[in-house]
């Protein structure tokens, strides 16, 4: 008896020990995490283990608003019911792509936190703006509504145009919204508040609105990283395309060109720049070091359709079913030089561009594209405008489709955000709607509008929503699919961060924090005529310096350090400068002094000494100090065995931890089994 009950012992011990194992793996299948353990980095991946195929190129189609509702209800329109894109049904679907590896699937779109007021304090919030949900895919980090590519802290964290021109490649941005708008934003700047669109605010340069729209800490006349288009020069991107061309008419208030307007400064600084002129516009091509800054309207681009308000149920019915027509101030009419500008040819302009850069033959290129106007149409109960919209993407993923490989480039088509549209039975009493005529397979479609709200963040006035009571963002999950290596990563269900990873991971970035930090490990700092010289720093976006005087120990000059967004915005993947003249004492020819730079994201210290000893004499990197790990050390509080254990779960992940559950039921149960022995061969 008492060896059987030490066999059932042994057995039930390992199947018990066996089952728990399990347990836990479901239980993160199943159960979310806090919004706190959410805010870190990389923190709210679903495939976080999923490895991806290398790509030369990928090209990112964002459709702003574009839920699964709005594809539908321009596809039942402009192709019937029964029919299919051109474009947004090929990507994804291996019967049409050609491409040897194609995903479709679903992700969800949560932020944290409802508006900047939130900042530091997160919360899971279920209804993303575009500022948000472009920053975590742009970043990997989920952060609050409102925010540019900082974190929930309001940290900045560096963005997929920052990673891959630290790798080397060409980079792009196209879109039909302000380029200042929070999706384009988001992959080239890093701001607080998504309104802080230049150095005087969201306006033409006619007033200051930088303490309306801007924390005022981030404008560089206090000492801050500046304003999201002062940062989209210091970014430097290839090619940069859209609209927004009025916020360039400001003045910078700081810095070697304060009292010139931006796009002086853009002209001054290499750009090719082209202003409200679709012909110039059609005329560019690639020349070297000059990067494209191609504006086309003063606001928002012209929608392809003409407006068709949604009415309450009595007048949806009187006015009956209509079709849409074109507007005559659509950029993709032709001018009377034969050219247009529709994103399909904005698209095709900006992949010519790209592909003529030889950094694009040597390491390759990252282009985002983005139909901004289904959202912003759909905010205003407008069916005919985000149908015209949605089909102006559709075309500019064919442009893209004729344009490169699928076997070395990676196309994604997806979305920031559902929103409101429904396709429904009638017009409905209790929402505003449009019956529509297909004028494929003659169907009427009747379009909902079923939300509103009376202050929206997307729309043009940010006080109002379009419309009073514009319609509002939903937060269902929302299609993602792809084409070309590393597609296969968008199967299933998961997050808009995982779609930072699939881009990283197909491009070889540098993703997680670790392989950040460590871009910053070859940061150089030298001194010339008072000016420095500071390259290296591409772990990082934001810069510390300190300027003291060697001998007295006296500090001449830092930067302002108040907030994350405090101090000197680092010009990707080139030389950021830093002027010390002016300073007060500040005299090379009399004294020695000590530079010193900080990255604020990697921790990397530089210092230089310069001075009666000549410029750059030396030059120290001082490396980032690494924080203890749980489970490392005894930092996680487990002693012994299970210390190591779960030590070496922290860091490998809840994947193996089926296996270490398994091989502490072997001993275990082993254990018990040898203890029955020496029952038994005591008893021998």
């Amino acid at each position: 008896m008492k060896r059987h009950a030490i066999m059932t012992g042994a057995v039930a011990a390992f199947a018990a020990i066996a089952t728990a194992a399990a347990l836990p793996t479901l239980a993160f299948a199943q159960n979310g995490k806090s919004a706190e353990q959410l805010a870190q980095h990389g923190a709210a991946q679903r495939i976080a283990t999923v490895g991806a195929a290398n790509a030369k190129n990928v090209i990112l189609f964002i459709g702003d608003g574009m839920g699964d509702s709005e594809i539908t209800v321009a596809r039942d329109y402009l192709k019937g019911a029964n029919g299919s894109f051109d474009g947004l049904d090929k990507i994804g679907q291996p019967n049409l792509s050609g491409a040897k590896e194609n995903g479709t699937g679903q992700y969800t779109t949560f932020s944290l936190g409802g508006s900047s007021k939130d900042a530091g304090k997160p919360v899971v919030t279920p209804v993303t703006d575009s500022a948000a949900s472009g920053s975590a895919w742009a970043t990997g980090t989920k952060t609050y509504n409102n925010a540019v590519s900082v974190d929930s802290s309001q940290n900045p964290q560096l963005n997929l145009i920052e990673l891959a021109k630290a790798k080397g490649l060409a980079t792009g941005n196209v879109t039909t919204a302000e380029i200042q708008d929070a999706t384009p934003a988001v992959i080239e700047s890093h701001s607080t508040q998504r309104s802080c669109y230049g150095p005087q605010g969201k306006t033409d340069g006619s007033s200051d609105n930088s303490a309306k729209n801007c924390d005022v800490a981030q404008l560089k006349q206090n000492g801050g990283i500046g304003s999201i288009s002062e940062q989209l020069l210091d970014t430097r991107a290839d090619v940069t395309i859209g609209g927004g061309s009025k916020y360039f008419n400001q003045t910078a208030q700081a810095g070697e060109y304060q009292g010139k307007t931006l796009w002086e400064q853009a002209k001054e600084r290499g750009y090719q720049t082209v202003e409200n002129d679709v012909d110039a516009f059609a005329s560019l091509s690639y020349k070297e070091n000059q990067p494209v800054l191609a504006l086309l309207g003063d606001g928002n681009l012209p929608t392809q359709f003409n407006n068709t308000p949604a009415l309450t149920q009595k007048l949806t019915e009187q006015r009956g079913a209509i079709q849409c027509s074109t507007n005559p101030g659509w950029l993709g009419n032709k001018t009377a030089a034969g050219n247009s500008a529709s994103l399909a040819d904005m698209t095709d302009k900006a992949i010519d561009l790209l592909q003529a850069n030889p950094k694009s033959s040597s390491k390759g290129f990252f282009l985002q594209v983005e139909g901004a106007s289904i959202d912003k149409q759909d905010h205003a109960a407008n069916a005919c405008g985000q149908i015209g919209e949605t089909d102006d993407l559709d075309k500019a993923i064919s442009a893209a489709l004729k344009k490169v490989d699928l076997s070395d480039t990676l196309i994604i088509v997806t979305a920031d955000h559902a929103h409101t549209s429904q396709i429904v039975g009638e017009p409905p009493a209790y929402a505003l709607s449009t019956i529509l005529k297909s004028p494929v397979d003659g169907a009427q479609i009747v379009v909902s509008y079923g939300t509103a709200t009376a202050a929206d963040p997307d729309a043009e006035d940010a006080s109002k929503g379009y419309n009073d009571g514009g319609m509002e963002h939903t937060g269902t999950q929302l299609r993602i699919a792809a084409s070309g290596p590393g597609a296969s990563r968008v199967i299933g269900l998961t997050d808009q961060t995982d779609n930072f990873y699939t881009i990283a991971k197909a491009l070889g970035l540098a993703a997680d924090t670790d392989a950040q930090n460590a871009l910053s490990s070859g940061a150089k700092v030298s001194v010339k005529d008072g000016v420095a010289q500071v390259t290296g720093f591409d772990g990082d976006a934001v810069l510390g310096y300190q300027l003291q005087d060697t001998e007295t120990g006296t500090v001449l000059a830092a930067s302002n350090d108040d907030t994350a967004v405090s101090g000197v915005r680092v010009a990707t993947g080139a030389t950021t400068t830093i002027d010390l003249n002016g300073v007060k004492g500040f005299d090379p020819s009399a004294s020695t002094y000590t530079l010193t730079v900080t990255g604020k994201q990697s921790g990397t210290k530089v210092s230089t000494e310069f001075g009666l000893t000549g410029n750059g004499a030396s030059n120290v990197v001082v490396a980032p100090k690494t924080a203890a790990k749980a489970g490392q050390n005894g930092a996680s509080g487990n002693g012994g065995v299970a210390g190591a254990l779960f030590g070496a779960l922290g860091k490998t992940g809840t994947r193996i931890l089926g296996t270490v559950m398994v091989a502490l039921a072997l001993a275990v149960a082993g254990g018990l089994l040898a203890a029955w022995r020496r029952g038994l061969f005591a008893r021998k």
